[in-house]
């Protein structure tokens, strides 16, 4: 009571559940329902965070906050910037969930965990993701008016059950007051879920999901390529990209495994969507050589010296990572920075070691170009390390076996050989190649050059075709 004698009541707020009365658009307002319930809505968000609530949306660039939670205890995750960059991360303050021992359920940078949630957002409304949402509403129309149904046939059950209880109670004589008192608490109980049943249904007709006009669906299936240039463009800001993620995404849990962080999108309707994001990246500089030129370097520095290798780069049309072509200094500068040993060339050159067209040459007692003739023919087999690398020939006592002073008995020249055999010189050279024919080379004399051994083969190559 009041100093001039009112009586002063006390309002006491209490959940909508809980009204005794709610009749809407009674009186015309100045906007309607839905967007009375979209403003509570975000009236209710515009809270500060605490341990279970995100709160408003900020202007930082931690596109996840207010939807990040912890993997481990379900917490929202909170939000911390570091270093000169104000690089964004999150972490779970699960002190108080262990007597306030003070250490961190999980911290985590947030920087590859943003760009790989924005891409997963941005391939959801991409045409297909638009398309399969429009699916997803028209499933949904369906399953509401399934349900909706159900219930008008509960509504009818109810009713019918109140009619019948009500005929009950006025066919009942006035005499005879016991029973008309039962059958009259049954025709209230009918009454009482009859009303229940009209108000669930009443609710569930007014929770009816939107439906989508023409215009409307032609707007939406567009949406995919524009949102992507809306959310790249340089006029939208942080808390812009924010609210874009709200609009589609309910919670994003997040657990820490070592350098991989597991993620799950979970979108408004229900979908989830887990990925893998590998949290550690290493450095890579701006402008390197690439990988297999540096490859390829490793491997050449073990038989040439630096001068040879930058020939073979670029013969190999290769490049370096400024685009000018290799030289010598080039080369090494490329090989000391990579730590590749330098090479070095042996005192003692032992049996059966790979040598140069040059020096094979020299060992053999024969020019060069024999040499590479041998090679083009298959009479001897040379080794590249690398197509544009110099051939090189592993000197063996085999190979210094073919190249001999005298004509070897049963030996004849090329030009005999593929009369007797019948075949062209490029067929003996084959069979030669294969070990079929055995074949040496005579560098003295009148007739020098390859001779053939076909006389005393002839039998085994020709008696039995098979």
């Amino acid at each position: 009571m009041d100093q001039a004698g009112h009586v002063r009541k006390r309002v006491r707020h209490v959940p909508r559940s809980k009204w005794a009365v709610l009749i809407r658009d009674h009186h015309k307002g100045y906007i309607d329902w839905a967007t009375y319930e979209m403003n509570q809505s975000r009236i209710a968000t515009n809270t500060h965070p605490t341990p279970h609530k995100p709160g408003a949306v900020r202007e930082g660039p931690a596109l996840l906050q207010g939807l990040a939670t912890c993997g481990r205890c379900g917490r929202h995750l909170r939000v911390y910037y570091q270093g000169r960059q104000s690089t964004p991360g999150y972490y779970c303050a699960a002190s108080t969930l262990v007597n306030g021992r003070g250490h961190y359920c999980m911290r985590v940078s947030g920087v590859r965990i943003n760009e790989a949630v924005a891409q997963s957002f941005l391939d959801a409304v991409t045409p297909a993701g638009i398309e399969a949402s429009l699916l997803a509403e028209q499933t949904l129309e369906t399953d509401h008016e399934a349900a909706c149904s159900q219930w008008r046939l509960q509504v009818e059950k109810a009713r019918y059950e109140a009619e019948r209880a009500e005929r009950r109670y006025k066919s009942v004589e006035p005499e005879n007051r016991l029973v008309a008192r039962t059958i009259e608490a049954e025709w209230e109980k009918r009454l009482t879920e009859l009303a229940s049943a009209e108000a669930e249904l009443e609710r569930r007709l007014r929770a009816r999901p939107g439906v989508l006009t023409n215009d409307e669906r032609t707007k939406v299936r567009a949406l995919g390529a524009d949102l992507r240039k809306v959310w790249e463009a340089p006029t939208t800001n942080d808390r812009d990209r924010k609210e874009l993620l709200h609009t589609l995404l309910d919670e994003v849990n997040i657990t820490v495994s070592g350098p991989d962080a597991h993620v799950v999108m979970r979108w408004k309707g229900g979908s989830v969507s887990p990925m893998d994001v590998f949290l550690k990246s290493r450095f890579v500089p701006a402008v390197r050589t690439d990988e297999e030129t540096i490859d390829l370097v490793r491997r050449l520095a073990v038989h040439h010296p630096d001068a040879v290798i930058a020939g073979i780069l670029n013969r190999q049309e290769r490049r370096t990572a400024t685009g000018d072509r290799f030289t010598q200094g080039k080369v090494g500068n490329l090989r000391r920075y990579w730590k590749i040993p330098r090479f070095e060339p042996k005192a003692n050159p032992e049996e059966g070691e790979l040598v140069t067209v040059a020096k094979a040459a020299k060992i053999l007692g024969m020019v060069p170009s024999t040499i590479h003739r041998w090679l083009a023919d298959g009479f001897i087999a040379g080794e590249q390390i690398t197509p544009g690398a110099p051939w090189r020939i592993r000197i063996s006592d085999e190979i210094r076996g073919r190249v001999v002073e005298a004509v070897p008995e049963g030996h004849v020249p090329m030009v005999d050989a593929m009369r007797l055999l019948g075949v062209s010189r490029q067929t003996v050279l084959h069979r030669v190649k294969r070990g079929e024919l055995s074949a040496v080379h005579v560098r003295s004399g009148k007739r020098k050059g390859l001779y053939i051994k076909v006389l005393g083969a002839q039998q085994g190559l020709f008696a039995n075709p098979s």
